[in-house]
């Protein structure tokens, strides 16, 4: 996972850490479920919010089979400049979630994977969503269920509530905030949307090892830059040791992870 794009700029380094670690290892074993969820389909103008490197806009593009118009949109110019390098045939934006530039109904599918439980103004980007999809449009989201559901992931940020302090656990905190379905279904509903669909599903993130699990998590980020090389040790040695229990032969870590898909659509 990564840190609020809303929030942080990260370099163009970083943002290459992030899709060669974080997109293999987690979103692109999400992608394709956010994708069918919402129904994607040749011909269609399809938006990717908060895209990042552009895993979403590229599985929707693949899908599409080049008919129809796929758009990536991200606040970070370092994410879209590797996106661009990756795919030059896909159009990339940068632009705030929570002010979209883009005319009303100019989409008719609109998709966030990952990304809504740190924008700042979730129902105002949730309505921004609904704006610019057309009446009778999908809106589809992907977050992830609460840290309590989070065997895995639960562990290794134990461990780093106690060696990152205060600003790590804030930072933690918001990759769970929409765990809690009902709280994302009022945010719907505040926004003007129907929900039609929910799944909850369980995806596997791999790592080749511990170190590279924590190295992953914390090199795409800037708290990579705010921490001091002792405490990273401690910060390995510890997450190492509690993640223990879900290092397979040859010292791979496979750690469950679970999240929501949420499909609305914008009445007419």
């Amino acid at each position: 996972m990564t840190g609020s794009v809303e929030t942080f700029q990260l370099s163009v380094e970083a943002a290459e850490v992030y899709e060669a670690n974080f997109v293999p290892a987690l979103f692109a074993d999400w992608a394709p479920h956010l994708v069918e969820a919402a129904g994607v389909a040749p011909g269609q103008a399809v938006l990717d919010v908060a895209c990042g490197t552009g895993v979403v806009a590229r599985t929707a593009a693949d899908r599409m089979g080049g008919q129809g118009r796929v758009v990536g949109l991200d606040l970070n110019q370092g994410m879209l400049t590797v996106a661009g390098r990756l795919r030059p045939d896909i159009e990339w934006r940068q632009g705030d979630a929570a002010d979209l530039p883009f005319e009303p109904g100019s989409f008719d599918v609109v998709l966030c994977q990952a990304a809504l439980m740190f924008f700042p103004d979730r129902a105002g980007s949730l309505r921004e969503m609904a704006r610019v999809a057309r009446a009778g449009g999908t809106v589809a989201v992907q977050v992830w269920d609460r840290l309590e559901a989070q065997e895995g992931y639960g562990a290794m940020y134990d461990a780093f509530a106690r060696h990152l302090g205060p600003e790590a656990a804030q930072l933690e905190s918001a990759y769970w905030a929409l765990g809690d379905l009902g709280l994302l279904g009022s945010l719907f509903e505040a926004a003007g949307l129907e929900v039609t669909a929910t799944r909850t599903r369980v995806g596997t993130v791999r790592f080749p090892s511990a170190t590279d699990a924590i190295a992953t998590e914390i090199e795409a980020t800037p708290l990579a830059e705010r921490i001091s090389e002792d405490t990273y040790d401690r910060l390995l040695a510890a997450a190492t040791e509690a993640m223990r229990p879900f290092t397979v032969d040859g010292g791979r870590v496979e750690l469950p992870l679970k999240g929501h898909l949420v499909t609305a659509t914008r009445p007419a």
